[in-house]
């Protein structure tokens, strides 16, 4: 099994190039969607988030309410710290339950968008990062996620700096260019993703 850290900043794209590594093959283990899981209504982790900020940031359905949630945690790292600390623990035990039942020879991709911000890169053979340039995020932001641009320089500022992601990069797709390029790129790293996983390790 080869396991693979995969990151980038909001908006780089990184959804696009985790779709892509799973149409070849890659078994994805998606943080931001396990994240979700973990405070679904019913859940400990939802009831831990409603103790923490309060009764306001349930949607009416009894569903969490993202949208309020955010914009009290990103404008304020002492209560992002307070989220991340209910969640990553749930989302960690998870992700570990889902790459135990992945086929011995799998390269199994984690899409982490925090991977930098938490220090996880050491628990992975080796890092992708997804990189584009601010001007392109806020871009991807504003224009198809519809966030105002206020909200949207808050939560790129909320992460780690673009140095800090490269710095951990053993891999890095850039994502400044057309879509078909993009696929030409993750195809080559593709191929040396499945090269490596088949290389036994020393």
């Amino acid at each position: 099994m080869l396991k693979v850290g995969l990151t980038g900043g909001i908006g780089a794209g990184k959804s696009e190039v985790s779709r892509l590594l799973v149409e070849h093959g890659a078994v994805l283990i998606d943080a931001d969607r396990i994240a979700r899981e973990v405070v679904a209504p019913g859940t400990p982790g939802l009831a831990a988030v409603v103790d923490a900020f309060g009764e306001d940031v349930l949607a009416a359905d009894g569903g969490l309410d993202r949208p309020k949630l955010g914009s009290i945690v990103f404008a304020d790292p002492e209560k992002l710290a307070t989220l991340n600390a209910i969640v990553h623990p749930l989302v960690g035990a998870r992700s570990r339950a889902l790459e135990e039942a992945a086929p011995a020879d799998a390269v199994v991709v984690h899409d982490v968008p925090l991977l930098a911000e938490n220090g996880l890169a050491a628990l992975y053979d080796l890092v992708i990062v997804v990189d584009a340039r601010a001007e392109t995020q806020l871009d991807r932001l504003v224009r198809l996620r519809g966030m105002t641009e206020e909200d949207a320089r808050a939560r790129m500022a909320a992460q780690a700096s673009r140095d800090k992601r490269l710095a951990i990069a053993d891999i890095v797709v850039d994502n400044d260019v057309p879509l078909d390029a993009l696929e030409r790129r993750v195809a080559d790293v593709w191929a040396e993703l499945v090269r490596r996983a088949r290389t036994p390790k020393e």
